[in-house]
């Protein structure tokens, strides 16, 4: 399966180096390295210097978006079904100074609280074969936009500008579509859902979703403009309004909740709009916490349609998980913009490995199997490990990057303190 994928996308790149170290990093991700930088990927390869996996990320020539949408096609031909969900989230690493693109002091769900800190927008596709990340944006503050010096030294494009989170989704579901991924459905959370323009744009694609939204989201009700409160709209309900149903199977069982639907709300008024409105409205039953959804789909659905649908949405922190615990898709100490593409693409290309090689073991004949449970991405990377990637170097070779690395990191030493000692004698 490594093969496979790396395969699909080595004839992006025009000299055998690059191709070579390309597979090379892609199959680095996936050991178990602690940390996976260019030092450490380099060494698991065999390299007697981090110059080739560096150059890859900043100097090669190629284009990762070319690569991205090579890795997007393999995972649509082998997970692919007309029922899919495209989900989209977002995921942010916490990091010090202000160099790195897109880096500010903003709220990310990582922390739970405003952080400095880098956010990626990110879609993934789920069917009942698996799932997996297939695309990535970095997001830019308008306090990085609006100052084109800064995007310069990031390595930028010129012809970047300001786009919402809620954008940035727009153009990887739009990318998607266009790729011909077979998708039914979208899915994402209130930071999404709130957002009147990619509803609509959802609905001019034609692709059904069940898209969180707040509590104090107003709803439109009827032909009218009369708007409620979701959380309204769920008190006046009586007991017999609600029902219970599984969203999934989580890893301790079915993950039951009580539904109610309203059917035929939540129209935004398109004058072209010929689909389903409606309002679905979760509860815990054990807390009796309340979670909302705005729904639309291009023809009749049922209500064990949309729940599904909901409950699918969870793939991608799954996807996030096992991205940053498995194949260090967090890991990136890159600042330049074409570097974080770079780097976060073959993340992407490493987990779908993952990803179609636990689809693959999942064969009807273990299904079935009662005193074990399926294999897990984790176990897979385990595999893999075991039985694919090139057991520990010598001790030779071993101590020789020891070496290197000490003498790189003395010589990083006398520049810190010769610059400090300069900036302090300075009047």
């Amino acid at each position: 399966m490594i093969d496979l994928v790396t395969d699909a996308f080595a004839g992006r790149f025009g000299r055998v180096e690059p191709r070579r170290a390309a597979a090379q990093f892609v199959t680095g991700l996936l050991t178990d390295l602690e940390i996976k930088t260019c030092w450490q990927l380099a060494e698991q390869a065999g390299h007697g210097r981090p110059d080739a996996m560096q150059r890859l990320l900043y100097r090669a020539k190629w284009d990762a978006d070319a690569v991205r949408d090579d890795v997007r096609q393999v995972v649509a031909d082998r997970l692919g079904d007309p029922d899919g969900v495209l989900v989209v989230d977002e995921t942010g690493d916490l990091k010090k100074g202000t160099h790195t693109v897109g880096v500010q002091r903003q709220y990310t769900g990582t922390a739970g609280r405003i952080e400095n800190a880098q956010v990626g927008v990110f879609l993934a596709y789920a069917s009942r074969h698996g799932h997996t990340l297939i695309d990535r944006r970095v997001y830019l503050p308008k306090s990085w936009t609006g100052d084109r010096q800064r995007c310069q030294q990031a390595g930028v494009p010129d012809d970047i500008t300001f786009a919402t989170r809620s954008e940035l989704a727009d153009h990887m579901i739009t990318a998607a579509v266009d790729a011909l991924v077979p998708a039914r459905w979208v899915a994402a959370d209130e930071a999404y859902g709130n957002n009147t323009g990619l509803r609509a744009r959802l609905r001019a694609l034609r692709l059904g979703y069940v898209l969180a939204v707040s509590r104090d989201h107003l709803v439109p009700i009827g032909a009218g403009k009369t708007r409620c409160r979701a959380d309204q709209l769920a008190a006046d309900l009586p007991a017999t309004g609600w029902t219970r149903r599984s969203a999934g199977d989580g890893s301790k069982g079915p993950r039951f909740y009580d539904w109610a639907w309203l059917a035929d709300v939540g129209a935004d008024g398109d004058p072209d709009d010929d689909g389903r409105h409606s309002l679905l409205i979760r509860r815990n039953n054990s807390t009796g916490e309340l979670a909302f959804y705005r729904c639309w789909t291009p023809g009749p659905v049922t209500l064990a349609q949309l729940v599904r649908v909901a409950g699918i949405r969870w793939t991608v922190e799954e996807s996030f998980q096992a991205g940053k615990g498995q194949v260090g898709l967090d890991q990136h100490q890159v600042r330049r913009w074409t570097s974080w593409h770079r780097f976060t693409t073959l993340a992407l290309a490493a987990l779908a490995i993952l990803a179609l090689c636990t689809a693959t073991s999942r064969t009807p004949e273990h299904h079935g199997q009662d005193d074990m449970i399926e294999l897990t991405v984790n176990e897979i990377r385990r595999l893999i490990n075991v039985l694919l990637i090139r057991p520990t170097h010598s001790i030779a070779y071993s101590l020789r990057w020891s070496t290197w690395r000490r003498r790189h990191q003395a010589r990083a030493k006398r520049a810190h303190y010769a610059r400090r000692l300069n900036l302090e004698l300075q009047p």
